[in-house]
């Protein structure tokens, strides 16, 4: 699978673990940024990310941030991004099964290594159910083509 992981400053060391991990299972992975810890403006890495999901250049995407919630509102920005905040691997799972979330966004600040790794895992590995969740999230769809923003 092709995944394009990014970061702010608050997630840059999360991030390059991220990628050795998603490496080592054999995917093939893009750093999108950030270089380092120095202050830096987190939209930046969610667009790179969500676009390269957005226009097929990654499966999915992985997100750092300090609590993974502002990483999540700018990726969602992008079409065809459904990009979650995922606390646990309770919600990392329902974010694939039920949501067919393809943007996985995570806080470095609230969870351990250990438990990130178990969350990408579940994450991966878990396929969209379809059914009454294809319903709901084709209406997802619908809602982003009609908002489309004024010229």
């Amino acid at each position: 699978m092709r995944i394009a992981v990014g970061a702010d400053h608050a997630g840059f060391k999360r991030k390059a673990r991220i990628l050795a991990v998603l490496a080592k299972m054999g995917h093939e992975v893009r750093d999108a940024g950030c270089g380092s810890e120095e202050s830096c403006d987190y939209p930046d890495y969610a667009a790179r990310v969500a676009r390269d999901v957005s226009e097929g250049r990654a499966d999915r995407g992985v997100l750092v941030c300090g609590t993974g919630i502002g990483m999540a509102m700018a990726a969602n920005k992008f079409p065809g991004v459904r990009a979650a905040v995922c606390w646990n691997v309770r919600t990392a799972v329902l974010a694939s099964e039920h949501n067919g979330a393809n943007v996985m966004c995570l806080s470095a600040k609230m969870l351990s290594q250990s438990l990130t790794e178990r969350m990408l895992l579940a994450w991966l590995k878990t396929p969209f159910a379809g059914g009454r969740h294809e319903r709901r999230v084709g209406k997802i769809s619908d809602l982003e083509r009609s908002c489309k923003p004024p010229k």
